[in-house]
């Protein structure tokens, strides 16, 4: 293994381990649904603010949340509208593999798709000019 793979695994794994907590789990899952503050993190999560702080900390370092100061506060959503999906389509591996099913090829992930973004924005070339 080179060295650029070796840092291209680091960052996966590190990616990964940032999403290896049922909280941010949750909190992924909430993101998906709408931006939203601590104070509202706090509340579906149980935990104290310093702990979900702590949380979104770990998520923003790795690349997975964005914030953004509206006055008083910050409000995070998800950097990647796909992460959801990406879990969804991990966890239905999974089952399929414990079922038995996956011997041979890799499931077709049938989780559901990741939101539609704009033409404009997955293809720059279709953009008005």
């Amino acid at each position: 293994m080179n060295d650029a793979d070796r840092r291209r695994l680091e960052r996966r794994a590190s990616l990964l381990k940032s999403l290896a907590h049922p909280s941010r789990l949750l909190i992924i899952e909430l993101l998906e649904q709408a931006p939203r503050c601590v104070g509202e993190l706090t509340e579906a999560v149980g935990a104290d603010i310093t702990t979900v702080s702590k949380h979104l900390a770990v998520m923003k370092r790795a690349g997975l949340v964005t914030d953004v100061k509206k006055g008083t506060y910050s409000e995070y959503s998800l950097a990647c509208d796909c992460t959801g999906h990406f879990i969804d389509c991990l966890e239905q591996g999974m089952h399929a593999g414990a079922d038995g099913q996956g011997a041979g090829a890799a499931p077709a992930c049938q989780a559901r798709a990741p939101k539609a973004r704009p033409a404009s924005v997955d293809n720059p070339t279709t953009r008005a000019t």
